[in-house]
């Protein structure tokens, strides 16, 4: 393969270490579906188990998804597209709550940052504005919030599009 065609995060499975990514199985895209709907934002956001296992569990260009181990547990899921503007988006990344708070998303975070193509000049992230856990959390990992996309979900939902810049490596 040329290595104009080898594309970031298109791996089947990826060792951070502690936390291990593998391509999603249908199974598992079920079980994460009914764990993301029982928690918000998806609660909030009125996502039903079944919309998010079918989008987990969707195979579509530039979308790469993976479920997230960790101890040998499933732990959550993430989502990147790849390529967007000028650099990847982190599409979906949810951790069930046993999962959370341990590192796990730090990990993911490191990785979606390593593996961004050589000429990217950014990493992105969409964020609905009531979910001040999750934005604390971005702007931790050097993300800066750009925009906000009024009613992008639904009435009274706004998002908040983050941009984190990179330097050449």
């Amino acid at each position: 393969m040329a290595i104009s065609e080898i594309r970031s995060y298109s791996e089947t499975y990826y060792d951070l270490g502690s936390v291990t990514l593998c391509a999603i199985t249908a199974a598992e895209a079920v079980l994460l579906g009914a764990g993301f709907a029982a928690i918000d934002p998806w609660r909030r956001a009125n996502y039903s188990d079944t919309a998010l296992a079918g989008y987990l569990s969707r195979h579509e260009p530039g979308g790469n998804r993976f479920a997230i181990h960790a101890e040998g547990a499933l732990a959550g899921a993430v989502s990147i597209r790849e390529p967007w503007l000028r650099g990847p988006y982190l599409e979906f990344l949810g951790l069930l709550p046993q999962a959370q708070g341990r590192g796990i998303g730090a990990a993911v975070m490191r990785w979606f940052e390593t593996q961004a193509p050589a000429g990217a000049s950014s990493l992105w992230v969409l964020c609905s504005d009531f979910n001040t856990g999750a934005l604390a959390f971005y702007e931790r990992h050097g993300f800066g919030q750009v925009a906000t996309l009024d009613g992008l979900i639904g009435a009274g939902f706004d998002e908040i599009l983050l941009r984190k810049r990179l330097t050449h490596r």
